[in-house]
């Protein structure tokens, strides 16, 4: 094979990576304002609603590490078409739920449609850091993939927001335009990548039994904590904008001093964090080359930090205009009344924007032939975005459901301990065990 076609196998490689980057959120996403319209269609309480979302988390903790062995014997290519299959049929699930109007059948496909997104995330990742060779490069470009992964998420919101005028009205078959799309793309995706020739690891297939039974990614201390590390950060990227939202909109504390619209107000902002989360990301890409890692998950870390400690001591009654995404027949841009600590905690999007693709090239440096286990592994445990988001709004319950201030020093640990691993716990003492 020759240079120049190795190098145009490895751009189409890239960009269909970056393709299955922006499906991972498009589906993931839509099962936020799902949990909405679960609610107003089948009378159910709250906590029902958020079952799409805690399925698909629930899902990455099964399949996560069953994927990376998945990855290890089956290779790149044949994982991903896999995966993709697995969200067509999840998708496809979710859309009969419609037809049939069954909450259960919803729960059903959304569950299958998290264990492709968990495929999904297990070949890109490892995929996107090989195929930039590791380090600084490999590293932009799991930045810029998480671009591609924003981007699809803010559209989603836009989308749902176009198809669904009435929340309280809404039915699961308002947003069948959107399951419809999601179809066409996965089958697209499965076509591109059937085609496509995707950089495969010659040792994939041929790790001895013996290398097995004695090393593997638990080995490394480095790993460990990343993969931890991993857990926390999912936890904190996901409860900042949750929590955030239930305060700005709770009727009796009203820190908005709205008479009406608080809902609307709190769903602008909290759009406004991930739309910050891709232009982190883009950011993220422009100098990943030249920053390392290590480097931006220590600024990171530092300045998410500051920007949550001033969230919780600051005047919940000192007041800023804000810039936010409204995505309203007036505009989908627009200046709001906000206090300064939902001003803070939006901008922490810029941080937790870039942090993932730091932790992963951190955690998976130096390990060679256990990477796509060690990928697997990870996936199980994105499911800290389901477990913290719960620890933190228990203890706003224990301060008689107000405690939302209080409830982000959880934030603030999280934090903490991702500057830990940034600055000590990614380093690699473990680097007697051979990975060829």
């Amino acid at each position: 094979m020759t240079t120049k076609t190795k190098s145009n196998g490895n751009i189409v490689a890239i960009v269909a990576m970056f393709f299955l980057f922006a499906m991972i959120s498009f589906v993931t996403n839509l099962a936020s304002p799902m949990g909405d319209i679960l609610k107003n269609q089948f009378s159910i309480p709250n906590w029902q609603g958020t079952l799409g979302v805690f399925a698909n988390f629930i899902a990455y903790a099964l399949m996560g590490y069953p994927a990376g062995n998945l990855l290890q014997k089956m290779g790149y290519k044949k994982t991903a078409l896999i995966a993709i299959t697995v969200g067509f049929v999840g998708v496809g699930i979710q859309t009969l739920s419609g037809v049939a109007e069954s909450f259960g059948v919803y729960l059903l496909g959304a569950f299958v449609a998290g264990f492709s997104m968990c495929l999904l995330n297990t070949v890109v990742n490892p995929m996107l850091n090989s195929l930039g060779g590791g380090g600084n490069k490999g590293n932009q470009l799991i930045q810029l993939g998480g671009s591609f992964n924003s981007l699809a998420g803010t559209l989603v919101i836009i989308l749902t927001g176009v198809l669904i005028p009435s929340i309280a009205k809404a039915q699961i078959s308002d947003v069948f335009p959107l399951m419809y799309a999601a179809l066409a793309i996965f089958a697209f995706a499965f076509v591109v990548i059937s085609w496509s020739t995707i950089p495969e690891k010659d040792n994939n297939k041929t790790i001895s039994k013996d290398t097995y039974s004695k090393y593997g990614p638990m080995s490394f201390r480095h790993f460990i904590l990343g993969a931890i590390a991993i857990f926390i950060y999912v936890g904190v990227e996901v409860g900042v904008p949750n929590v955030l939202n239930k305060w700005l909109q709770n009727p009796n504390l009203n820190v908005l001093g709205l008479s009406s619209g608080a809902e609307a107000v709190a769903a602008s902002v909290t759009a406004t964090y991930w739309l910050l989360m891709l232009v982190g990301r883009l950011l993220g890409a422009a100098v990943g080359s030249k920053v390392s890692a290590k480097a931006m998950l220590t600024i990171a870390s530092v300045i998410g930090l500051a920007l949550v400690i001033g969230a919780i001591l600051a005047d919940t009654s000192a007041m800023v205009n804000m810039p936010v995404f409204k995505n309203s027949p007036d505009g989908l841009f627009g200046l709001v009344n906000v206090p300064v600590n939902a001003m803070l905690l939006v901008l922490v999007g810029l941080c937790t924007s870039v942090m993932w693709g730091g932790i992963f090239n951190l955690a998976v440096e130096g390990l060679g032939k256990y990477t796509e286990k060690a990928s697997g592994i990870f996936m199980a445990l994105v499911c800290g975005g389901g477990v913290l988001p719960l620890v933190q709004n228990a203890v706003v319950d224990m301060q008689d459901g107000i405690g939302y201030q209080v409830s982000y020093w959880v934030v603030v640990a999280g934090l903490l301990y991702l500057l830990y691993y940034a600055l000590i716990g990614s380093k690699n003492v473990n680097k007697d065990i051979p990975v060829k």
